[in-house]
């Protein structure tokens, strides 16, 4: 057992009895494959971290409401939180963690299950107390697995977080303090503390008792913690989320960068005046469809790389960035003699051959059964949480089709006439009427195909999304289509694909690749010549990709290949595909620009 240590907040932040400050880096867990945890968190301690910070997503832990998942035996072990903060402990290092139910993180849905978009209109991120219901169901699992692993038990874990960054959502203290109050019943025993933009309006939203203030910010570091110092009581200044980079969204323009200088000045301005977490260390990538959106004047998803221009690139590569922040680390706290591992090896495999193809529609019998309701319901209402949704209907009323307009959908529609592509729609133009055709015939079928691109995480529309169609289907600007059928499409049982089934050129399809591996090593997947869709690597859903950029190429780390056969399958809706694939090494095939660090709203 380890030995007991005590971690205490007074006028600084003491462990043992002796002042400590705290430089902490951020690295998701569940977005670096468990193969490379190692190498990781020895980069963060040999960059002079003696601390690394996640935060922890409801939604991959409890996919389906009283269904959990903690054992990592799933999505490549990507859920064991606990083997993640005792491999963590056993490098030397301590752990701030940041539980759900809201973690932001540019993560779908700010890390909220989608089932709880189901039914009724309960207000999350408030004291509602249909919701609360459900954060105390969560919790009751949640906890047990956390209690041990604070520092008051011999485990790493030194504080914990209550929510993030709520100021700017919302002034509910009532929810506030049920959070803080379930965690201490929860055997939560170590310092709570909350992280919010540095402002007054924002800090007095948020301010409770029993709970330790922090600021997150990208710049002006000492006028941020002037702000703080006017709420902390006397208590430590630190900043708990310093943007380093910053995220991508898909039809965003080129890869946002930071300059590495800059982000030195302002770790050495934060440092002066207290504590850190480096927002991030190293970011990973959004596996699947988990990536986050945005929604100001329209929606951004993010892309599946969560690169961020960290210290540390998605493949874990050392950068410029990570050498500069490491020397201003020095002139503070003395750097450990750390011993990296081998480095990860890298390889191209060159062109991979597409073998096998099949549309979506000769597939749809072996992966979907189809729903019958007389409106579209949304995929939340038939208890889907990601991925595609399949509307179909016969138009009996009418023999000639002009225009579509679709109510209360989201996020991107194709529509087919008899199989025919009639329109591509996405976001609020969805509500646009759209002149299609026109098509004539006695009985058509309309197929609507629906992809759900990834849920705001951030701001108000948190409670007001749905994915599908959640409304109606306008016909010729006259009438709603009723009587439709709907084939749920998470995309999770893509082993039941029979490839013999028949192919269509032009239609949504999916193409089945192979390649060969003497050794398995790192690799990316140049996209390029493709359209729009998502990737599966030997079963693992790699994530997606779109000709609009930025993004190019997805890692495909080496710890999901095997030596000998290899497969891919990809999903690709707009028609646009090659006969191969490129596996390359290097990791960008487009420009950069330096951006600007905004606050998130």
């Amino acid at each position: 057992m380890e030995p007991l240590h005590t971690f205490e907040i007074k006028d600084q932040f003491y462990l043992d009895g002796n002042p400590f400050r705290i430089i902490s880096g951020g690295m998701h867990y569940f977005r670096v494959l468990p193969e490379y945890w190692e190498d990781r968190l020895l980069k963060l301690k040999a960059l002079g971290c003696n601390t690394v910070e996640t935060v922890v997503p409801w939604n991959l832990h409890e996919p389906k409401k009283g269904e959990f998942d903690f054992t990592g035996e799933k999505l490549h072990g990507l859920t064991d939180l606990v083997g993640y903060v005792k491999l963590a402990q056993k490098l030397g290092l301590w752990v701030i963690l940041r539980p759900s139910p809201y973690i932001c993180a540019e993560w779908e849905f700010g890390g909220f299950p989608a089932w709880l978009l189901a039914d009724g209109d309960m207000a999350l991120r408030t004291s509602d107390e249909r919701y609360l219901r459900h954060v105390r169901d969560y919790y009751k699992v949640l906890m047990p697995y956390l209690a041990p692993l604070q520092i008051t038990q011999g485990g790493p874990v030194l504080m914990m977080q209550v929510e993030n960054e709520y100021g700017t959502f919302g002034n509910d203290k009532k929810y506030i303090k049920a959070l803080r109050d379930m965690m201490r019943e929860g055997g939560i025993d170590v310092p709570l503390f909350q992280s919010d933009g540095p402002a007054d309006d924002i800090f007095q939203n948020t301010a409770v008792e029993d709970l330790f203030p922090t600021a997150n910010f990208g710049s002006r570091g000492k006028i941020a913690f002037d702000c703080l110092k006017k709420y902390n009581h006397g208590g430590p200044c630190m900043c708990a989320e310093l943007w380093v980079g910053w995220f991508d969204a898909w039809r965003s323009g080129k890869h946002h960068t930071t300059d590495a200088d800059q982000a030195a000045k302002e770790l050495r301005e934060v440092l002066e005046g207290g504590s850190v977490n480096l927002y991030v260390a190293e970011g990973g990538t959004n596996f699947g469809f988990m990536n986050g959106s945005n929604y100001g004047e329209f929606l951004t998803p993010d892309v599946t790389s969560y690169d961020y221009d960290a210290l540390l690139t998605e493949d874990g590569q050392i950068t410029e960035k990570y050498k500069k922040c490491q020397q201003v680390i020095a002139e503070f706290e003395p750097l450990q003699e750390v011993e990296l591992l081998p480095p990860v090896k890298r390889s191209a495999y060159g062109e991979a051959p597409v073998v096998a193809k099949t549309d979506l529609f000769h597939a749809l019998p072996d992966l979907a059964q189809p729903q019958e309701s007389v409106t579209p319901q949304a995929m939340e209402r038939m208890g889907q949480s990601y991925g595609y949704m399949l509307y179909s209907a016969v138009l009996e009323s009418s023999s000639e089709l002009n225009s579509l307009k679709l109510f209360k959908a989201a996020d991107r529609a194709i529509a087919f006439i008899d199989k025919q592509r009639a329109m591509t729609a996405y976001d609020r133009d969805l509500e646009v009427r759209h002149e299609v055709g026109p098509f004539h015939g006695k009985n058509m079928h309309l197929d609507i195909l629906v992809e759900n691109m990834g849920r705001v995480n951030y701001g108000p529309y948190l409670n007001w999304q749905r994915k599908g169609i959640d409304g109606c289907v306008m016909i010729n600007d006259r009438f709603a289509q009723h009587n439709w059928k709907q084939y749920a499409l998470p995309m999770t049982n893509l082993d039941q694909l029979n490839f013999e089934a028949g192919y269509e050129e032009g239609l949504p399809a999916f193409y089945q690749v192979e390649f060969n591996v003497d050794e398995p090593a790192d690799t990316f997947l140049d996209m390029t010549g493709w359209g729009k869709g998502f990737v599966v690597v030997n079963a693992f859903n790699l994530g997606r990709f779109w000709e609009e950029g930025p993004q190019r190429r997805l890692y495909l780390p080496g710890a999901l290949l095997k030596p000998g056969k290899n497969e891919l399958l990809i999903f690709e809706t707009e028609g646009k595909h090659k006969a191969t694939v490129i596996l390359n090494p290097v990791r960008y095939a487009g420009s950069r620009r330096r951006v600007i660090r905004k606050s998130k709203a």
